[in-house]
């Protein structure tokens, strides 16, 4: 017994060397508030959507709209949504899920990812649209067909409405499509992609989603930074601002992160942030150009966030992580750092609230209980 533990012991301090948790314990500490004051207003702020009014409006217009020949409204109608990485497509979909789910007697959303497991997915879809019954560990079991069919007979009778989220390829669309039985009983299914081809070959429509127009990235960038208001308090800096928000191109995800990079900084390094970015042509190339910016972000995270934020790696990506699970991990590993005064896990706390602040993980719903990595 005394053996296992020493080994473990020793394991712990092994990861907690090739993660650099020494040097952690020099660098600046997590805030006394366990909880950012930006946080609440932020987080309203960004589930509400600066913009989202008139896309989510034509979205529910798509998915009640009626065939051209006549049919009736009960066949399963599914839109697709497409735009570049970093609009809001999850998001988007997410607030059209909210608002018509009470519509629906089964309902579910699921995450595909670039690199899917397809039984996963199935499973995922099982659980969210009748938990009681396919939480059972025997699921687990079922192989990729058996699971299709499974989701076949669940759905035959029912009326679903379902969210598909980020499909990469039309050839897993394929297989998945093969679960959602057009049973005439009015359902409905959105799906989100950032390749136009997926799009065309997925829904009976698709709708492609727009950047921002420049008020409304405005109006995102100041309220991440300042809070409730939409304006910017210095002239100066409203100057700089103009001119990263131009380099952003009313990407959401782009202007979110640029805000987290430049909050409580000097009108100084509001320039250096304005500087570091440097696109290429705007017509070119824009996922590599968000990941530039979530690089400046990531660079710009101190040492013990950097530490944090890498130990995420190690899980599945579009994974679903309990918050209290993911603050106790970093807490195990050694990379959350003692303060007088304050228990560790409300140290933590301080670390995952900053991550979502800037932008680097994404929370589940408004009150942060769970984050997809």
């Amino acid at each position: 017994m005394i053996q296992s533990i020493n080994e473990q012991a020793d394991a712990v301090a092994e990861r907690h060397r090739r993660y650099g948790a020494e040097d952690i314990v020099a660098s600046r500490l997590a805030a006394t508030s366990t909880v950012d004051p930006r946080l609440a207003a932020m987080y309203e702020e960004v589930t509400q959507l600066v913009g989202i009014e008139k896309p989510s409006a034509e979205i529910i217009s798509l998915l009640s709209a009626q065939q051209r020949d006549g049919v009736s409204n009960m066949k399963t109608r599914m839109v697709s949504i497409v735009g570049v990485g970093g609009l809001g497509k999850t998001t988007l979909a997410k607030v059209v899920y909210d608002k018509l789910k009470v519509d629906f007697p089964h309902t579910a959303f699921v995450l595909v990812g670039q690199n899917p497991d397809l039984k996963k997915v199935f499973r995922d879809l099982l659980i969210d649209l009748d938990k009681k019954k396919y939480m059972d560990p025997k699921w687990t079991m079922l192989d990729e067909k058996q699971l299709i069919d499974e989701l076949r007979e669940y759905l035959s009778d029912k009326r679903y409405f379902i969210v598909i989220d980020d499909i990469w390829e039309t050839k897993s669309w394929k297989i998945m499509k093969l679960a959602l039985v057009d049973n005439k009983c009015g359902s409905r299914v959105i799906t989100t992609t950032s390749k136009l081809e997926v799009a065309r070959n997925v829904g009976d429509v698709y709708y492609k989603l727009e950047r921002l127009a420049y008020d409304k990235s405005k109006k995102l960038f100041y309220t991440r930074i300042f809070g409730a208001t939409e304006k910017c308090p210095d002239n100066q800096l409203d100057e700089i601002s103009d001119k990263i928000l131009k380099k952003c191109d009313g990407v959401p995800l782009a202007i979110s992160t640029m805000a987290s990079l430049s909050v409580g900084k000097s009108r100084e390094e509001w320039i250096e942030v304005c500087n570091a970015i440097i696109f290429r042509d705007k017509y070119n190339k824009q996922v590599s150009d968000t990941e530039w910016i979530l690089s400046l972000s990531y660079y710009d995270l101190p040492a013990h966030l950097k530490t944090c934020l890498l130990y995420l790696s190690a899980i599945p990506e579009d994974y679903v992580i309990d918050k209290d699970t993911l603050i106790w991990k970093w807490i195990a590993e050694g990379f959350v750092n003692d303060k007088p005064g304050t228990w560790l896990y409300e140290v933590g706390e301080g670390y995952f609230n900053k991550l979502i602040n800037r932008s680097m993980i994404q929370a589940v719903s408004p009150k942060a209980n769970s984050v997809i990595d």
